[in-house]
Parts: structure tokens; C-alpha cells; sequence
């Protein structure tokens, strides 16, 4: 086994993610052969004992790697922990689940947002999915107050300047209109700016008053059969959704060895 970078090796085997493994390095929490290890250090798993918070963690010890897909609800914080004390994805999902596995949410979906959530212990697959490089596109159903003109919405297709550069094309179409004065938006998006739709819409004139993702590239906000998958469940990947998420990403397939139903909610 050749040498790979710490964060790398602590994202492929299931500890955390590789932005959480960066930080737990630059605490001081990750030894090599009993050194405090630095940021960017190296390691052979196969010659080198490797340790977290003192206790020494190997390949073996990885879990099976878990794909979760989650409807999240409002009011939710899409981290592990929260300091102040609010409820977090995980505590949506059974003990058997939320602890010991590694879990953690791919990037984020505002606390005032709700729709599609992934979750894994694929360190790999989380460090791609939010890496801009790759473009995944994501499919957001929106209602802003009033009726967008053509021209805004062609400002909103074409990019828009945040922080002094242009937000990337995007798909906007108009699915509805209601008389209350409100507009439902259809939103696909290839990049993940902080709060980006939020922000657009209140450049161009149009607050949003809500927020849904309902797909994730081809993973969509549904059960297998179909139906709805309702506000605060969940369900496992299934094969086809994950080989498609791999090669967008250009990573090996992994065999899924979940149950479905075990993991549905």
C-alpha cells in the first residue's frame, strides 16, 4: 500500500469527512507512530500505527460504506453536532444508524430549507460530491414573492455577480403562479454557494419565501416505488442511483451491501 495523505486516508475508511478529517488533524487529535501529526503529512497504512484521540484506527476497522438519501425538514441543522443545542439530521435517523457508522451530511441545506439531503460514510463521495470541479447538478422547487419579468429571469439563466464573480448558467423555469402574488420557480444548479438561490432572488427583486430540493443529480426525493418520500424519512441508495453518482464522479464502484428496507423510514 503506498503512501496517501492523512485526511485522505481518514476520509476513505469512513472517520470522517475530508474537510472534518483536516480539521481533526489541525487539533492535534491524529498521531503517526505517536507524533502529533501535521496538516498534509503522509502515511503507510500497511508500516505506520495511526491514531485518533488515542485510540489507533486501521482499514479493518472501516463500516460498511452507507448511502443515505434524507427528506429534510424545516428547522434541522444539516451538521452532526450542534452547539446550541438544536436537532440535527442525525438525530432523524435510528441510533443503529446515526452512531458508530461515520455518517455525515454531504454539504448543506439551510436550516430554513428542507428537500434532499445525501448522507455517507463514503469520504470519497463527499469530497467529490461538494468539490465544484464535478458540477453536480441539483434541482431546487422554489417560491418567491412576485412575478419574475423575462429579463430577470434571463439575468438569472445567463449568471448573476455574487462576491465579485458570476454565478455559473443556471435552469429557470416558471412552474406556477398564485394569487397571493407569489411564483413557483423550478431552479437547477451546478454550483453550491452559500444560500446562492436565496441571495439571487433578493438581487434580482424577488425574496424567497421557501426552499425544497427535490434531486440530487439522478437520485430523486422519492421511495423506490415512486411515491413521495415523506418530510423527515429516509431511504438507502439503491445500485443504479449509486453508480450513477460514482461515474459523474470518476470513482470505483462500490457493492452495496445495505439492506433497503433495513434503512428506510
Amino acid at each position: 500500500m503506498v503512501e496517501e495523505r492523512l485526511q485522505k486516508l481518514l476520509s476513505q475508511w469512513g472517520i470522517a469527512s475530508r474537510r472534518r478529517a483536516e480539521a481533526l488533524i489541525r487539533e492535534g487529535r491524529v498521531k503517526v507512530n505517536g507524533c502529533v501529526a501535521e496538516l498534509g503529512q503522509k502515511a503507510r497504512p500497511s508500516r505506520d500505527r495511526i491514531e485518533l484521540d488515542g485510540r489507533m484506527i486501521s482499514p479493518s476497522k472501516r463500516p460498511t460504506p452507507l448511502y443515505i438519501l434524507l427528506n429534510k425538514p424545516l428547522g434541522i441543522v444539516s451538521t452532526c453536532r450542534d452547539p446550541q443545542g438544536r436537532s440535527t439530521v442525525l438525530d432523524l435517523l435510528p441510533p443503529s444508524l446515526a452512531r458508530g457508522r461515520g455518517l455525515h451530511p454531504v454539504g448543506r441545506l439551510d436550516n430554513d430549507s428542507t428537500g434532499a439531503l445525501l448522507l455517507t460514510n463514503d469520504g470519497d463521495l463527499t469530497f467529490r460530491l461538494t468539490h465544484p470541479r464535478y458540477h453536480i447538478s441539483k434541482t431546487y422547487q422554489v417560491w418567491v414573492q412576485g412575478y419574475p419579468s423575462e429579463s430577470a429571469l434571463r439575468s438569472w439563466r445567463q449568471g448573476i455577480l455574487l462576491d465579485d464573480r458570476l454565478t455559473l448558467p443556471a435552469r429557470v423555469q416558471v412552474l406556477q403562479h398564485d394569487r397571493a402574488g407569489r411564483t413557483q420557480l423550478e431552479v437547477v444548479l451546478t454550483e453550491g454557494r452559500n444560500r446562492q438561490i436565496r441571495r439571487v432572488a433578493e438581487q434580482l427583486g424577488y425574496p424567497v419565501e421557501s426552499l425544497h430540493r427535490t434531486e440530487i443529480g439522478s437520485v430523486r426525493l422519492t421511495q423506490p416505488n415512486g411515491k413521495p418520500l415523506r418530510s423527515g424519512c429516509h431511504r438507502a441508495l439503491c445500485a443504479s442511483e449509486l453508480r450513477s453518482l460514482q461515474t459523474h464522479l470518476d470513482l470505483k464502484s462500490v457493492r452495496l451491501r445495505s439492506n433497503l428496507k433495513e434503512h428506510s423510514g
